[in-house]
């Protein structure tokens, strides 16, 4: 059974006399433990897409199609049944907050602990997302930290409450390569720990590689091609598949990571 369905997804904007297309008819399944990833250019709709899954689109959104859970008995609650990790961290998080009231929050909120058992729980995940000293960083406040650490930290929020879909929506792009690569490496490994489905949006097929089971490729708001990804990276059946490949061939060592996806 999928966890995650979507049909015929279009999502548009009123602009003047006209209407805009973000989405042009996009379908995916997710199924329990898979990692897909979606890739694209700037302005190619994934973005939008992890936005409409996650029920974030602005009201002005003019949006068709169907986005379905079979997986769960009741409507998806955001920070419980999924959680999102957004490219800038510094944004994410509130800067009056402590990292622990951050964290704690989502545990108390979804999970139904007091203050106290929340505050462990926080200093438990700060640990997962492998910041050290966790009782220290609990108490300091996000400017204070680097935005790799600010980027655990928010992963460390997203995946508080054990949901069963993680996304991860250019968590990695406003990283250099080196913290890209290890952010990476620490979603892929909380994914498989707790057993999450991956909805990894990125315009890094390199990345995504090194972390997907499957590749969608959307261009222009719609789909160009998906498949397993050992298949898309070995033959690519679309031109723009293959020019977004042929960007990345001087990165070698991440299609290595790839190999054992």
């Amino acid at each position: 059974m999928s966890l995650l369905a979507v049909a015929n997804l279009t999502v548009s904007y009123r602009r003047a006399d006209r209407a805009a297309t973000a989405l042009g008819g996009v379908g995916l399944d997710v199924a329990a433990g898979e990692r897909l990833a979606v890739i694209g250019e700037s302005g190619s709709g994934k973005s939008t897409l992890a936005l409409a899954v996650a029920g974030l689109l602005p009201q002005q959104a003019l949006v068709s199609g169907r986005i379905l859970w079979p997986a769960l008995d009741t409507p998806p609650v955001a920070g419980k049944d999924f959680g999102i990790v957004f490219q800038d961290p510094s944004a994410s998080l509130d800067p009056v907050l402590t990292i622990g009231e951050q964290v704690a929050e989502v545990v108390h909120a979804h999970l139904g602990l007091g203050w106290r058992a929340s505050l462990r729980r926080a200093a438990e995940l700060i640990d997962q997302v492998k910041l050290p000293d966790p009782a220290t960083l609990l108490r300091t406040f996000p400017h204070q930290l680097s935005g790799g650490q600010k980027q655990r930290v928010a992963i460390a929020a997203a995946i508080a409450a054990k949901p069963k879909l993680l996304i991860a929506d250019e968590a990695t792009s406003a990283l250099d390569t080196i913290v890209q690569a290890e952010i990476v490496a620490l979603i892929r490994d909380i994914v498989a720990a707790e057993e999450m489905s991956l909805l990894f949006i990125t315009h890094d097929i390199a990345l995504a590689s090194g972390l997907a089971d499957r590749i969608m490729v959307l261009r222009g708001g719609r789909v160009v091609e998906a498949g397993a990804t050992r298949d898309i990276l070995s033959a690519p059946g679309d031109p723009y598949t293959r020019a977004l490949i042929e960007a990345h061939v001087e990165t070698p060592w991440r299609y290595q990571a790839g190999a054992d996806a």
